[in-house]
């Protein structure tokens, strides 16, 4: 048996979304996001599926709050939802949204739990994306107004935030792949919405200096990938490299270095697309910030392939277990992409998102979701490990605290720790809740 202890300092938490989990979508005041609209287009998500209900947490947050305090976790990372505060985007402030955040964020306090909070997590007011969206530079003003907003009303109560949830799946997934709203196809808007994006989080990073206290903490949290080359040719390497570039590189060289990286840079030029940069950009991007999130759920084996999309790195099923989405596990891939981030300085890292699809249901009341136990436990043995190594992991939140609405794929794919009956929405903590909440209360994991 290994014993994996832990910092005392170490934050324990879970993850959730605004749009994934609140429901309500025409309640408060709320105005219409991009995924209200993606989500009600057929053909976009699974099924039909959309996030009008979602899990009811506009209803259900205090039922919520009770189960976070019972799994023992200190820290909770959320996101507000841009259109409850300002419901066209740029306009009239919406008091009854704040005064719910207010309402949630208070019961966080009082359950010990400390608020981690995502200014976006993909739920642009649909009025503003009627105007052009992320590629019309109005929003980039728009999200400083949000942002200063949300600073002045909650400076105190919440110390820990984030500007952007992964800025890859808002730029490329988003804009170039289309499998998420607003659902475009191109190259260039990719381009477009990606630097603007990166010149709102610095406007924001700037703002928060001038607003928040001394002990308030701001960064972004990319979503990260590490490939393996297929073979040693210099073709799959560099697809390889590519692969991560996109991810991470894209969005941190310009926040870290104030350039975009030059080899990517490059590669997109001979598409013929690049960013838009104007004069002043990279310098409000290149801001301070105190640490970053990192969103990581799987590696892949990559070969070079001329056919295969705008990156020309193919993945290679080479017969890893896979979750029930299709990903394949292997959690040496978290330990060697934190490593490959320490090029950026020894800053501090919070794991912001890690977590299986694993689609068990109850049998007797009981989610024996052992191979999410499985996951976890593989995952934060490679936490430990980077920690032993002197790097500063500060954190871990599982993704996610309960099932909820997987944006393209709908309801039919489960990453919580709690199980949601959908038409009921009874609650089912699984049994990887509990094991959870065993790491959690000791501070340390055993393995045999």
């Amino acid at each position: 048996m290994t014993i994996f202890q832990f910092p005392k300092d170490f934050r324990w938490g879970a993850a959730t979304a605004s749009y994934q989990i609140e429901g309500a979508y025409q309640e408060g005041g709320r105005g219409l996001s991009i995924w209200d609209t993606f989500a009600h287009t057929p053909g976009k998500v699974f099924d039909g599926h959309n996030g009008n209900i979602a899990t009811d947490s506009y209803h259900r947050y205090e039922e919520d709050i009770a189960l976070m305090k019972e799994l023992g976790i200190d820290t909770y990372r959320f996101s507000i939802a841009w259109p409850r505060i300002i419901p066209d985007g740029d306009g009239e402030i919406n008091r009854e949204g704040i005064d719910f955040y207010h309402r949630f964020v208070d019961k966080l306090l009082e359950a010990g739990i400390e608020p981690f909070c995502t200014l976006y997590h993909w739920d642009l007011p649909q009025a503003l994306q009627d105007v052009g969206g992320w590629e019309n530079r109005r929003t980039i003003d728009a999200f400083v107004k949000y942002a200063e907003v949300m600073f002045r009303e909650f400076t105190g109560k919440i110390k820990f935030w984030l500007t952007f949830n992964e800025p890859w799946c808002i730029a490329f997934l988003s804009n170039l792949e289309g499998k998420h709203a607003p659902g475009n196809t191109d190259l260039q808007i990719a381009l477009n919405v990606g630097h603007n994006l990166l010149v709102a989080h610095g406007h924001a990073v700037k703002l928060f200096r001038e607003i928040s206290p001394s002990d308030g903490q701001i960064g972004i949290a990319p979503n990260v990938a590490w490939a393996v080359p297929y073979s040693k040719s210099a073709e799959d390497r560099a697809a390889c490299n590519r692969n991560i570039e996109v991810y991470a590189d894209w969005f941190l060289d310009p926040v870290y270095k104030g350039s975009y990286p030059e080899s990517l840079y490059n590669w997109f030029q001979q598409a013929g697309a690049t960013p838009p940069v104007q004069e002043g950009d990279m310098e409000i991007i290149q801001q301070p910030i105190d640490l970053i999130g990192i969103n990581y759920y799987h590696p892949t084996v990559n070969r070079y392939n001329p056919e295969a999309g705008y990156l020309h790195s193919e993945p290679i099923d080479m017969g890893l277990f896979k979750t029930d989405i299709g990903w394949p596990i292997d959690s040496v891939g978290l330990y060697d992409v934190i490593h490959y981030l320490q090029k950026y300085g020894n800053i501090d890292i919070y794991i912001t998102e890690n977590g299986a699809c694993i689609n068990d249901g109850p049998e007797n009341g009981i989610v024996n979701d052992s191979m999410r136990i499985s996951y976890l436990q593989q995952h934060i043995a490679q936490v430990h490990r980077v920690i032993n190594d002197g790097i500063h992991l500060k954190g871990y939140m599982a993704w996610s605290l309960m099932d909820n609405f997987e944006w393209a794929e709908g309801y039919r794919m489960r990453f919580g720790l709690i199980h949601v009956d959908f038409r009921t929405q009874v609650r089912t903590p699984k049994e990887s809740f509990y094991w959870y909440q065993n790491v959690i209360r000791n501070n340390w994991m055993e393995t045999r």
